[in-house]
């Protein structure tokens, strides 16, 4: 009950004001409720004696609670849309501001999960708002009502309904233990979706595959959760029945028992009878809420799991921070990054440490076998890493997670697992369109792909072409460090020779650092010095080797031209 009072308090969390009015409009809503309460039960018990009093009061207190009722709900659906607009927003900047080993761990279908099912849960929780809140005010207006009646008889229904709230608890917190095994199951069912739409094509080639994964691996996930899904459920019917046992026991000891104990006069017993009566609705409607609220809870427990804790803030440090225009150096002083064991049978890869300084103007080649470290070398150099031990500087200023952020704006990158966003986000419009039209000429994409209003007209293109659009991207943002991850794996030997021959050399003459992960040792001589990673240590750093030496371990080179053809 502690979480669903926290879970509560996070949704108010921003909104004071809002929650001041909400406060008093649903008190007016109870009040107005007790009062035709009172009204009603003196009507029924003075038939044929009504005054014009208690018809004015009818008729006012109607009014009232009709108007406190709808300005109530204007107010609370009015901070709902505006509560799940900001969940939303809050939990995306979370996302791009966690740290990227985070988000790695736990997995694209993890966050996928938490973007669309946990966000979904909140929002219906959330949606839930209003009704629970007219019913509190309903509720606590009928208790008021009552212990106006007879305060001894109201302490005696405290009593009873606090012993029965005891079994209750013990029931919801079974409910929520099940909603959070329906969540975790959910995410196992997204991670098998992830797969069946990842990998259709390999799925379709081999039909064993297909009809074991879909039959057998899905089914089970899908069960599973249908499995956990009918306990929560059952769960949920068992804590309602126990309530409306209870709701229905107190009022068979108001009207058996009360009248002896309490000396109840009759229009005090029906008073009772009736607001009792009067309560079921609200008092079902707060049952209703019980799951939706559990749901959400859960939600919000998965999201901080996933180290996106939205209750904290999201300014960055730094943010306005511009980045440093000139000569730059980076140092990496004996830093250290390695992978947490998964296993006790599994051992732990270790890049570093690493001693090395990457200066503007330079053109470096990282070369390795699979699995020696490139790819964690690169998220350590742009920066998406930060060392676990030694230091990474820029111009001798250690990086730390305070300055990260600024350090990554320091770099344009094509990765191997790129993404091609359709829109150059985040740039000039009127600036990019006047450039982008000499890339996509000088990448021979021109007839494929235009620029207008700094939007590309498709990216559905080949892999090869989207990175060379990818490519375009990364020279329009004119960052201090490009980055290429295996960019020329995809390309045709003409467009590899305008990569080495052409790109890497212009980005060098214009003071870029540039960092290019490579398997072409034909083209190892274009660069200042090639460095070999193996087995997350630096194995060889030399000078590039020379034409004539390229020449004997690659005779089929040929000279760098610019590509005549168009793919």
């Amino acid at each position: 009950m502690m979480k669903l009072y926290r879970f509560l308090l996070f949704l108010l969390r921003d909104a004071r004001t809002m929650m001041i009015l909400m406060v008093l409009t649903g008190l007016l809503a109870g009040l107005s409720s007790v009062g035709l309460l009172a009204v009603i039960n003196k009507l029924i018990n003075t038939v044929g004696e009504t005054s014009q009093a208690l018809a004015l009061g009818f008729i006012g207190l109607a009014l009232l609670k009709v108007g406190s009722n709808y300005l109530s709900q204007l107010l609370l659906v009015t901070f709902a849309q505006k509560t799940i607009l900001n969940l939303g927003m809050d939990l995306c900047w979370k996302v791009v501001r966690a740290p990227y080993r985070t988000l790695e761990r736990h997995g694209a279908h993890e966050i996928l999960a938490t973007l669309t099912d946990d966000t979904n849960a909140m929002a219906w929780a959330v949606n839930g708002l209003p009704g629970l809140a007219i019913n509190v005010a309903i509720l606590a207006g009928c208790s008021l009502y009552l212990a106006w009646l007879s305060w001894k008889a109201f302490l005696g229904v405290v009593i009873l309904a606090l012993l029965g709230l005891l079994g209750y608890r013990r029931l919801y917190n079974r409910v929520l233990r099940s909603s959070m095994a329906v969540r975790e199951a959910k995410g196992a069912l997204f991670e098998h979706f992830r797969s069946l739409t990842e990998g259709v094509k390999e799925l379709m080639l081999h039909r064993g595959r297909r009809e074991t994964f879909v039959a057998s691996e899905i089914r089970q996930a899908a069960e599973a959760l249908r499995d956990h899904n009918l306990v929560t459920t059952k769960q949920y019917l068992t804590t309602d029945s126990w309530t409306q046992a209870l709701f229905y026991g107190l009022i068979g000891v108001i009207l058996l028992l009360f009248p002896r104990v309490f000396s109840l006069s009759g229009e005090s017993l029906t008073g009772y009878a009736f607001a009792m009566l009067y309560m079921i609705g609200p008092m079902w409607g707060l049952l209703g809420m019980v799951p939706t609220l559990s749901r959400g809870q859960v939600a919000l427990d998965k999201i901080e799991s996933l180290g996106l804790a939205i209750e904290q803030g999201t300014k960055e440090e730094g943010a306005d921070r511009p980045v440093i225009q000139g000569a730059q150096r980076i140092d990496f002083a004996n830093a250290l990054f390695s992978y947490e064991l998964k296993g006790e049978d599994e051992r732990s890869f270790a890049l570093g440490p690493l001693n090395l300084t990457i200066a503007s103007g330079e053109l470096l080649f990282i070369i390795g076998g699979n699995g020696s470290g490139k790819s964690t070398f690169v998220k350590l150099l742009t920066g998406l890493y930060l060392p676990q031990a030694g230091e990474v500087r820029l111009n001798g200023e250690i990086i730390e997670p305070s300055t990260q952020d600024w350090y990554r704006q320091h770099f344009s990158a094509v990765f191997s697992d790129f993404y091609l966003f359709k829109k150059l986000l985040g740039l000039d419009p009127a600036l990019v369109d006047q450039h982008a039209h000499d890339w996509l000429q000088t990448l021979r994409i021109d007839h494929k792909v235009t620029l207008c209003d700094g939007e590309y007209s498709t990216v559905q293109l080949s892999q090869g072409q989207r990175k060379r659009l990818a490519l375009v991207t990364a020279m329009l943002e004119d960052r201090p460090f490009y980055v290429f991850d295996e960019w020329a794996a995809d390309q045709d030997p003409q467009y590899k020779d305008v990569f080495y021959g052409e790109l890497l050399p212009a980005l060098r003459a214009r003071g870029k650092g540039v960092i290019v992960v490579t398997h072409d040792d034909r083209y190892f001589h274009l660069g200042d010095r090639v460095l070999k990673l193996d087995e997350g240590k630096i194995v060889e750093t030399q000078a590039a080797i020379s034409r004539d030496q390229v020449h004997r371990v690659s005779p089929v080179l040929k000279p760098v031209a610019r590509p005549s053809g168009r793919s």
